[in-house]
């Protein structure tokens, strides 16, 4: 299938013996939250990295957006098929067991998860070698994405930022939808907890938000996105303050390659590229500000 993978399965996967498994039982369901950490492990073994305590946001931002193809009560396929609304969905977690490929399980899941999205514009972060297959479903490319990582020497944090606390909130979440495809009220209000992560924003003059930034806890290090900016200036004083809140240890960014000031400033502090995705839209693509994106919060809901 197109995010092939290599590793045994978890528990969860473990057959029950007293199913017989065939095709033939095959049956798609909304994920369970114990299905969607397995899918959360498929996707780590893929190299995305996913964040440690990820689940709950992406639950919270559409609940029922996570499938699951069962042979039996095994879990074989996943997909996550996230609704923004009326008019935009994001397409990720395609993955399929390997023990279960070449049988067309993952072409029913592909399916079943975009007629749930219907008529909106959907966005996928995909390997770039399946570019070729995205097209055959009508997904065209729109960027890259290239993964940075490394550790960063980080002296005294920069000044003029601030924790984004609760009363911030609001004004975040504007912000944020002048960076993204969509309104995503719900999972911003989990992803900016400040109990599981660190976040940061810049004021400008008038109290106004002039950038933001996250902190996570991942498999391997820390990631950071989304990180969103009104100038490189800013850009960076968010990267090294969030840098700074990274412990000593590596550090991932997730640039749109067009913004080379983001490129530029992921490599003059030392990151590395590690991995590369394929932004690609079925449907008319979104007019993103992508010099104002210098991180995106995530491969797997964008």
């Amino acid at each position: 299938m197109w995010l092939p993978i290599t590793t045994t399965p978890t528990t969860p996967c473990t057959p029950n013996r007293n199913t017989q498994m065939t095709p033939d039982s095959y049956t798609i369901r909304t994920m369970t939250a114990d299905q969607l950490a397995l899918a959360i492990d498929w996707a780590a073994a893929e190299g995305w990295n996913p964040g440690l305590e990820d689940a709950a946001c992406f639950r919270a931002g559409d609940p029922d957006g996570f499938l699951v193809g069962l042979i039996g009560d095994r879990p074989v396929a996943s997909i996550s098929v996230v609704a923004y609304g009326e008019s935009f969905g994001f397409l990720g977690f395609y993955i399929v067991h390997p023990d279960f490929r070449g049988q067309g399980l993952g072409r029913r899941l592909w399916q079943a998860g975009m007629a749930r999205l219907g008529a909106r514009t959907v966005g996928l972060d995909g390997v770039v070698a399946q570019q070729g297959n995205y097209a055959k479903s009508g997904f065209v490319l729109a960027h890259r994405n290239l993964r940075y990582g490394g550790t960063v020497a980080v002296g005294d944090p920069p000044g003029g930022l601030a924790p984004i606390q609760a009363q911030d909130i609001d004004r975040i979440v504007a912000y944020d939808r002048g960076c993204f495809s969509a309104a995503r009220d719900a999972f911003l209000r989990c992803w900016l907890d400040p109990v599981r992560r660190t976040a940061l924003w810049a004021p400008g003059p008038q109290g106004d938000v002039t950038g933001y930034g996250v902190l996570r806890r991942c498999r391997d290090g820390h990631k950071i996105g989304p990180l969103f900016a009104d100038t490189p200036e800013i850009a960076e004083r968010l990267f090294l303050g969030l840098a700074a809140h990274a412990a000593g240890g590596p550090v991932y960014l997730d640039p749109p390659q067009p913004n080379v000031a983001a490129v530029a400033m992921a490599e003059r502090f030392g990151l590395a590229p590690v991995f590369e995705t394929a932004r690609t839209y079925k449907g008319p693509a979104p007019d993103l500000p992508l010099d104002r994106i210098f991180g995106i919060a995530t491969f797997e809901l964008g």
